[in-house]
């Protein structure tokens, strides 16, 4: 299945309607219909056998005798015809089908028959696809649909019928708009990738309930959300409302999680999304977080003061000129400041006035104007005022503006109004400030997605010695390892324990507290019993000989008393931890159903609701994203920002998540790690307590992962012809200033042959774009060496998949002072080997005629050469069979 089918699907140039009908009650006319209304321009092509003709157009008895093989079939005959008819379609030549409705116990059939004959399912139990720009409704909705920039993709028929009835009264129109059913084929990480080459569409918008590919959705999301803003509703938070479903999507906040990385924006609720549909119609670029209220009315502005403190969003502080400008410009009953109150007898110049002298400001980043209804400011002209007003201003573009004429019947004029001008409006001051906060979070989205990474001071890592003592643990018997058993596994990865020792009776625990020094803590050790605190099995503070006895004889006989079942194995002895002052957190990873490991972070303590109590990432993390992890714990109040008496040291915390992420990429047999808890003291950092999972794993380490680690397999050292040797790597996100140093020495011939335009400078988004790679979809791979004490880049190959894994575009870039070596070629061969392993068919590229050098390294590594000298370009191919052994 391919991206090339979806063509037939999106963009088809005819169309079969199998089961067309006369009868207006049935989905075969009703599918006719809608095409017909559409003016889709290319042949219609109605099958039945019981019709000459369906809606004055020429009907075919059956499939075999169409005359010709169309590239999209609708199925609305009975679902028990599916099978035969996709297979008749196939034998066809059809590419792609859309199935009104299939019983479960079909699916696999299903899609085992369209897999046979490459045929694109969309559905089945779908509502069909709109495509306004050309004329195309293969749907079953009874609303139109008018043109737009927006493209909707659903799981939902009901939630689509919903949004195309609110979309007509608001007279929003779609670039596309399409219904995927149960997704048996088609899924949206295909429509992201084809979408997000979409001309006509500027922003996608998505109603999930499961995916069947996680890492594939967040993938194909990351990809398309650096070029389009993508909004994301997913119902079914609760186990609930996924059992009504019927999906097992796994951890809420772990949807939170992905999300979040790819870059998209989630909304919460039918009510947000319409919202959210508004907001992304007119979507400007937020330029900071600062937010300027003006209303002719104290309660409006409190009601989004309150929203907007609850959604911990920020109020612009306004400037002494600003304050003073206000002052003198309006009447001297209205008091400046943040929100600005122009009073209810407020007419359409004061608002116009207030806002001349706002946007003369640098104060504000996003500036919300509220009117309630007024007889001195008629809700339309006030409107009418203001848009002309904004657009003679030469600030008038620089600010997000957001408006919110309140009530019904008397705003609904100046509401659209607004939408024509392309200013987004809302109905309340709740549903402006819940727009604002998307545009924020969004933003920060974004940011987090092109934001430099930094690598932290220092990492050990050995990860040949904890698959070693792994390995071990999984020989002897137990999958549960307590705190004395994986001290020396974390200790591999940097991450300090407490000392612990075990006591098989009191007199041990004794023995061993006086030699580690009073006071002691002892516990209970026991698989059988997963919460020590339900049988009093922690006492800590125990500071003489006789407090150790008693507690570990008391504990020993709680337990026997109370699970009299349950397999003791003596117990821990620790040092007591210096906890003044101190924190406790807690860090828990583990495998979700649909995302794969999880790492959540919190408090410490003995209740434990991750969905509640934790926040949620996806590993692999580095400095920056974990940072975000942490700095997100403290603002939605999972966390607490500092102890009584200090700070938290924020890098610390960040610096332990990156050592925990490690561990979990790198050891697939850990199948859950729980710190509790984690005991953070200034820039100390203990586990207190530790209980592991292992269990063995069998499948591809990387492929248990919803976003694909770095590579390290692909680390190579290489020497050139002069002796000197280089590492080979595939690129890292913390290369950003190495890139930067290694393109400032590349010639501007060279960077001319290679972007075939003059290249100035690159930005910070050009150059997080290089280097925060998918290694899925993209390999670029470094030639890093070592000059006068410090790395530099030196040369850089790169190879960029399509959507499907069939072609690359390949590149490769040497440092013009560096050629003669033998670098490129030593770099073009790695990345042959590295797209031929990784499945690819064809390797690509352009090159210039004058690239004389590229040219002859392209011949002799088995390129085949097409010069195309009226376009001035050379076109490069290699197939990538792949080696024999």
């Amino acid at each position: 299945m391919s991206q090339r089918g979806l063509e037939a699907l999106l963009r088809p140039k005819s169309i079969a309607v199998i089961g067309a009908s006369t009868k207006p009650q049935r989905a075969g006319y009703l599918m006719m219909r809608n095409l017909l209304d559409g003016n889709f321009s290319g042949p219609i092509l109605p099958v039945t056998p019981q019709y000459k003709a369906v809606c004055g157009v020429l009907a075919w008895p059956d499939i075999a005798s169409l005359p010709l093989a169309p590239d999209l079939a609708v199925i609305c005959t009975n679902a028990s015809r599916n099978l035969s008819l996709l297979q008749q379609l196939g034998e066809r030549g059809c590419k792609a089908c859309i199935i009104l409705s299939a019983p479960e116990s079909q699916l696999a059939e299903l899609k085992a028959c369209a897999s046979q004959w490459q045929i694109r399912l969309l559905g089945p139990n779908s509502l069909g696809l709109l495509a306004p720009w050309q004329g195309l409704n293969a749907s079953f909705s009874p609303v139109p649909i008018e043109k737009g920039k927006l493209a909707f993709i659903s799981q939902s028929a009901a939630v689509s019928n919903t949004i195309l009835d609110w979309a007509q009264q608001r007279q929003l129109g779609f670039s596309w708009f399409i219904a995927l059913g149960d997704s048996l084929d088609i899924d949206a990480d295909d429509l992201l990738d084809f979408l997000a080459r979409d001309g006509k569409t500027s922003a996608i918008l998505l109603y999930l309930e499961h995916l069947s590919d996680a890492r594939r959705f967040v993938s194909a999301a990351r990809s398309a959300s650096r070029n389009k803003p993508i909004l994301v509703i997913k119902s079914g938070r609760s186990a609930q409302a996924q059992a009504l479903l019927k999906t097992h999507s796994g951890l809420d906040a772990a949807w939170d999680a992905a999300i979040q990385r790819a870059g998209l924006l989630r909304v919460q609720d039918t009510h947000e999304l319409f919202s959210a549909v508004e907001t992304l119609s007119h979507m400007r670029p937020l330029r900071g977080e600062r937010l300027m209220i003006v209303s002719n009315g104290a309660a409006p502005a409190a009601l989004a003061l309150d929203a907007l403190d609850a959604r911990k969003g920020k109020l612009a502080h306004l400037s002494d000129s600003t304050l003073t400008a206000l002052a003198a410009g309006l009447p001297a009953d209205i008091t400046p400041g943040n929100p600005l109150d122009l009073k209810d007898d407020a007419t359409p110049e004061h608002y116009l006035h207030a806002l001349s002298l706002l946007l003369d400001s640098h104060d504000f980043d996003a500036l919300m104007i509220v009117h309630a209804p007024s007889a001195v400011a008629p809700a339309t002209v006030t409107a009418q005022r203001l848009i002309e007003g904004i657009k003679q201003h030469p600030r008038g573009n620089a600010v997000t503006l957001l408006t919110n004429w309140c009530g019904e019947y008397s705003s609904l004029e100046a509401r659209r109004a607004f939408s024509d001008a392309g200013i987004p409006t809302y109905r309340t001051p709740e549903g402006t400030i819940t727009a604002f906060m998307h545009m924020v979070e969004y933003r920060r989205n974004q940011k987090q997605l092109r934001e430099t990474p930094a690598l932290p001071p220092s990492l050990q890592q050995d990860t040949a010695y904890a698959h070693q003592l792994i390995q071990q643990a999984l020989n002897a018997g137990p999958t549960t390892l307590d705190t004395h058993e994986v001290q020396a596994i974390l200790q591999a990865y940097g991450l300090t324990t407490l000392p612990t020792w075990i006591a098989n009776d009191s007199v041990e625990a004794v023995h061993i507290a006086g030699q580690i020094g009073y006071p002691v803590a002892l516990k209970l050790r026991s698989p059988d019993i997963p919460h020590k605190s339900e049988v009093q099995g922690v006492m800590l503070y125990l500071r003489t000989a006789s407090e150790v006895q008693q507690a570990a004889d008391a504990i020993i006989d709680r337990v026997k008393l109370a699970w009299p079942q349950a397999r003791i194995h003596g117990l821990l002895v620790q040092s007591m931890a210096n906890r003044a002052g101190a924190q406790e957190l807690r860090i828990v990873v583990e495998q979700d159903p649909l995302f794969g490991p999880i790492i959540m972070l919190g408090e410490g303590g003995i209740e434990w609701h991750a969905d509640r109590q934790a926040v949620v990432a996806l590993p692999p993390l580095n400095m920056t994203l974990a940072r975000y992890l942490v700095i997100q714990a403290i603002n939605s109040g999972k966390i607490r920002g500092r102890s009584a008496l200090r700070p938290l040291d924020i890098a610390g915390v960040s610096q332990v998540l990156v050592q925990v992420s490690n561990l979990i990429v790198d050891c697939p047999d850990i199948q859950r790690l729980d710190i509790h808890p984690l005991l953070a003291a200034g820039d100390e950092f203990t586990l207190l307590d530790v209980t592991m999972q292992l269990a063995p794993f069998a499948g591809d380490v990387e492929d248990r992962l919803t976003i694909r680690p770095y590579p390290h397999a692909l680390e190579e050292w290489v020497e050139l012809k002069d002796g000197q040797r280089c590492l080979f790597r595939p690129i890292l996100p913390e290369d950003e200033p190495l890139l930067q140093r290694f393109i400032a020495q590349v010639t501007k011939e060279d960077l001319y042959y290679r972007y075939f335009s003059e290249i100035n400078e690159f930005t910070h988004d050009d150059l997080a774009n290089m280097t925060q790679i998918d290694y899925d979809r993209e390999m670029a791979i470094v030639a890093v060496r070592q000059y006068q004490g410090e790395s530099e880049i030196i040369g850089v190959t790169r190879a960029i998949s399509d959507a499907d894994n069939i072609d690359a575009e390949f590149s490769v870039l040497v440092r013009s002072d560096l050629k003669g070596l033998g670098l490129g070629r030593r770099l073009l061969e790695k990345m042959i080997g590295y797209t031929r392993e990784h499945g690819l068919q064809q390797l690509n590229g352009i090159t210039m005629p004058g690239n004389r050098g590229m040219i002859t390294l392209a011949r002799k590594l088995g390129f085949s050469i097409d010069v195309q000298l009226e376009d001035g370009i050379v076109s490069l191919a290699l197939p990538l069979a792949p080696t024999i052994v």
